[in-house]
């Protein structure tokens, strides 16, 4: 049971450029003994939140989906597309329309993106596949597969290097499927947390919006941060960061709520999920 001796509440911060526009700059707009970072990829922050290491935390979506009834979405955050994203990629040694992959090695860093696969392979390409969970390391993931699902900058980094092989982009697939956006995280908060700390769930939903404005009013800062950790050129950090939808806008909302019938459809969850949404009860 959470109390005023839990102090500080630890909120955890995806360790992936796309990230970055919710998370760069928030230290310095949050109490230090109210609110503290924890910086993993998606697979960790999703097992820290659901274990209760974690209060809050941006986590996959499909981990959303996995604990609905815990907990509540800060509304206007997320990490999604309306086509390319870019960083959730599909790397193939043939084109899918000659030869269809009969094994498929899968990140282990991410449950959204392999379960959007998943669903895309089935629905769209009508296509049933073996997966192999994997390091992302595109050569050792394709010895003994027929392609290979990267997210976040690893996958970046492959497709910069990858001239000899074919790259489908989820993101786009999605949209020119169902004509909707692909929410690939989001950002929630254990239900019991926002009902025992409102004043700084508050604080934290209001400094992540203020620091996601900064962030993209002017990219600058981003691209001189990914230029200097991650590499590349400014041109491609720019048309990264632009295509990428921070919002969590009506379409998005739609194509998680979609992403979600077609998961429990398959048999990827075993019930159905609502989208909750945290609403700020802190001036009571």
């Amino acid at each position: 049971m959470l109390t005023k001796d839990s102090l500080p509440l630890m909120i955890g911060e995806i360790d992936y450029a796309n990230a970055w526009p919710l998370f760069v700059g928030l230290d310095q707009r949050l109490d230090a003994s109210e609110l503290g970072l924890c910086s993993r990829i998606p697979a960790e922050l999703n097992r820290k939140l659901r274990e209760g290491e974690l209060q809050a935390s941006a986590v996959s979506s499909f981990a959303y989906g996995l604990n609905s009834k815990e907990y509540l979405l800060l509304p206007e955050l997320c990490v999604g597309s309306e086509g390319r994203v870019n960083s959730v990629m599909l790397f193939l040694k043939q084109p899918i329309e000659r030869v269809r992959p009969q094994r498929i090695a899968v990140t282990t860093a991410s449950a959204t993106s392999v379960n959007l696969l998943k669903i895309l392979m089935k629905l769209y390409y009508d296509l049933d596949a073996e997966y192999i969970p994997a390091e992302p390391v595109l050569d050792q993931m394709l010895e003994d597969a027929d392609g290979a699902l990267i997210i976040g900058d690893p996958a970046i980094h492959a497709s910069w290097r990858s001239e000899e092989l074919h790259i489908i982009d989820l993101g786009e697939l999605w949209h020119r499927w169902t004509g909707l956006g692909m929410t690939f995280a989001v950002v929630a908060v254990h239900k019991e947390a926002a009902a025992a700390f409102p004043r700084e769930i508050h604080d934290l939903h209001q400094a992540m919006l203020a620091t996601k404005r900064h962030n993209l009013a002017d990219l600058t800062t981003l691209m001189d941060k990914a230029c200097d950790e991650l590499g590349g050129e400014r041109a491609y950090w720019l048309d990264y960061f632009t295509c990428l939808q921070y919002d969590f806008g009506q379409k998005l909302r739609e194509g998680l709520a979609l992403y979600f019938r077609y998961a429990t459809q398959l048999g990827l969850l075993d019930h159905e999920v609502q989208l909750a949404f945290y609403e700020d009860n802190s001036a009571e």
